[in-house]
């Protein structure tokens, strides 16, 4: 696991400076602290911070094909690297390494721009070839390496991080208004936007070449819900199930550094230590979190796991005063980023690079099985669709006596379900998933503001949606949060947590070819009724315990209304009021002062859009205003709780 960054100097423009790549590297030493690599070549260059997992001693970077002419900086690690290194080997090609990221380029010499889909792993690499000068960019098919990028007059600048990109001063700092917008009504920025307006993020399963000065982007994979197995009875399911998660573990368990497993205690970590344990002769190392307020505390439950497996367990409770770090981890992030599972997430890796430099964890399985309650409520919305016209309608014009005020839980879920029965699909959908929604961005947006404005949120759902290969409205879902909030969420949450603490993160749950067999499971099987994640409980019976299959959802969830409404009410009172911030010239002042007034009378509806403004604002203080102005919260948070 590592950081790479690099650099294509415009035709006819100014080489490459040394002392930019040296200053870009430095600035995401936390993901590579063993070894900095550089490579410059007039006007190209290439630099790797490198975390140390496989081939401890011949394995640094920036790796070479046999005559130099191939260069490659790889961040992550390929699953099937022995594999491929003994088929280029039976064609003649000579590997001076015993690690993964030499078989790219030797791929590269054999398939060109195509040796991408001979990749089973998670990866973000950058590959030069010097006799065409031509500059290629790869990441992962599900995303699980970030990159970002700028192209400048014909050349470009790339990084595993924003705050790392940013280092080279050509790059554009303009905040865009669109990006603001899709960061509320989401709580991150969807690829291929970021927060400037002249960078991107190179999109999961995507490449990009650029070449005489020319930069084109392509996909290369995508999943397929289209083709569907014949099953005549779910038993049929039970072995295959298990048996692409032990593949799935098994090869995310090669690594030459101690290694364990983040354990939750609910089903997907569960079952991934389950997977673990049978794969290792020794103990499992598990990592759990737990929180002050017991509604939110799963301690018992991963106890419970680890104890049936005969895990080595370590344990870690997070207190209202872990949101001192706040500052630290917007650093990290580089972009807004809305989820409050963040903190815990920081918490949870840095107690666990303490003991191991590799941790397994259970991402995925909701995004893979169907886990979440909004796909059983579409699912019905979706039913209801045959209804006519004015029958929805009614129903959603009584929705607000349902979701209004202070209520939260069913009703609200219910409320916003009638809410949406007269948009279509994929708007009803982009609402349910939506912090703030398109009408309520619109009362708090000033209006210069709102008139910067183009292309609502709601497109990346809807764009999703159209391109989905099921038929089912489940797959439909589904495949859209692989592309959404799988990629722009989850993942990014996990990656820049543990990359932070020098941790390599693996998800077995993200496997490609689990993913696919899962996507070819019909729907039904998956969300059942009221029942999330059928197939996936029935094919773990045995494995886990009934209890802990069958116990409701609990997720890694933050009490953060409880937190606002109490120990940190007056931080960010005072943060989202102060002059400084609301003259950023986004906000309505009075549109603030009345979600902060809901949020604080118990509104858990407010409690997200509250969080999103707090955390922008930081960001801007951070990342922009340049004077450390956000530290202050650090102790300020201590003293007050």
């Amino acid at each position: 696991m590592c950081g790479i960054a690099g650099q294509v100097a415009s035709p006819g423009g100014t080489p490459v400076q040394r002392s930019v790549l040296e200053a870009m590297c430095a600035a995401m030493e936390h993901r590579g602290p063993d070894s900095r690599g550089l490579f410059v070549d007039g006007d190209a260059g290439l630099g790797i911070q490198r975390l140390r997992v496989v081939d401890l001693v011949t394995g640094d970077q920036p790796i070479h094909s046999e005559d130099g002419s191939v260069v490659v900086v790889l961040n992550g690690e390929i699953y099937n690297f022995r594999e491929l290194r003994a088929r280029l080997r039976a064609r003649g090609h000579r590997l001076s390494t015993e690690g993964d990221t030499e078989v790219i380029a030797h791929l590269y010499e054999e398939h060109g721009i195509d040796c991408v889909s001979h990749l089973h792993g998670m990866f973000a690499f950058a590959l030069w070839d010097r006799a065409r000068r031509r500059l290629l960019l790869a990441r992962d098919r599900i995303g699980k390496k970030p990159l970002y990028y700028a192209l400048l007059d014909g050349g470009i600048s790339f990084a595993s991080e924003l705050r790392a990109l940013l280092e080279d001063p050509r790059v554009p700092r303009r905040v865009d208004p669109c990006a603001v917008d899709r960061f509320l009504a989401y709580g991150y920025i969807p690829a291929p936007d970021s927060i400037f307006a002249g960078v991107r993020k190179l999109a999961p399963a995507h490449t990009l070449v650029l070449e005489d000065g020319s930069a084109e982007t392509a996909r290369y994979w995508r999943l397929d819900y289209s083709r569907k197995l014949h099953i005549s009875d779910p038993r049929e399911l039970v072995e295959p199930i298990r048996e692409h998660l032990l593949r799935a573990t098994r090869c995310r368990m090669i690594a030459d550094v101690p290694l364990g497993a983040f354990l939750s205690g609910g089903i997907d970590s569960s079952a991934v230590v389950a997977a673990m344990a049978r794969a290792s002769p020794d103990p499992v190392r598990t990592f759990s979190i737990g929180f002050d307020r017991a509604a939110f505390d799963e301690l018992a439950h991963a106890r419970r796991v680890a104890s049936m497996f005969g895990c080595d367990h370590h344990e870690l409770v997070v207190r209202a005063d872990a949101i001192s770090i706040l500052p630290r981890i917007v650093r990290h992030y580089g972009e807004p980023f809305a989820d409050a599972s963040a903190i815990p997430s920081f918490h949870l890796a840095e107690m666990a690079r303490a003991h191991v430099t590799v941790a397994l964890n259970g991402d995925g399985g909701d995004e893979t099985f169907g886990g979440y309650t909004r796909y059983v409520a579409n699912a019905l919305a979706a039913r209801l669709d045959v209804l006519p016209g004015f029958a929805r309608r009614a129903a959603a014009r009584r929705a607000p006596g349902l979701s209004g005020g202070a209520q939260s839980g069913t009703v609200a879920r219910l409320g916003r379900l009638a809410a949406g029965l007269p948009l279509s699909p994929a708007q009803r959908y982009e609402r349910y998933v939506s912090i703030v929604d398109a009408e309520r961005r619109g009362g708090l947006y000033r209006p210069e503001f709102q008139a910067e404005l183009s292309g609502g949120p709601g497109e990346v759902i809807a764009g999703a949606w159209r391109e989905a290969s099921g038929a089912d409205v489940v797959d439909v879902m589904l495949e859209v949060d692989a592309l959404t909030y799988l990629p722009g969420d989850l993942i990014t949450k996990i990656d820049i947590a543990t990359m932070a603490h020098s941790l390599e993160a693996r998800s077995p749950l993200l496997d490609q070819d689990l993913m696919q067999f899962a996507a070819s499971i019909p729907a039904e099987l998956k969300v059942r009724g009221r029942q999330k994640k059928w197939i996936l409980r029935e094919a773990l019976r045995g494995w886990l315990p009934d209890d802990i299959l069958d116990r409701p959802k609990q997720g890694f969830s933050v009490p953060i209304g409880e937190w606002l409404r109490g120990e940190l009410r007056g931080i960010v009172r005072d943060v989202l009021l102060d002059p400084g911030t609301l003259a950023r010239g986004y906000f309505r002042p009075r549109a603030v002062e009345w979600m902060l007034q809901r949020q604080a009378a118990g509104s858990d509806a407010d409690t997200k859009p509250v969080w999103a403004l707090f955390v922008l604002e930081l960001w801007h203080r951070e990342m922009l205003d340049g004077d450390g102005a956000s530290a202050a919260l650090e102790s300020r948070a201590r003293v007050a709780v």
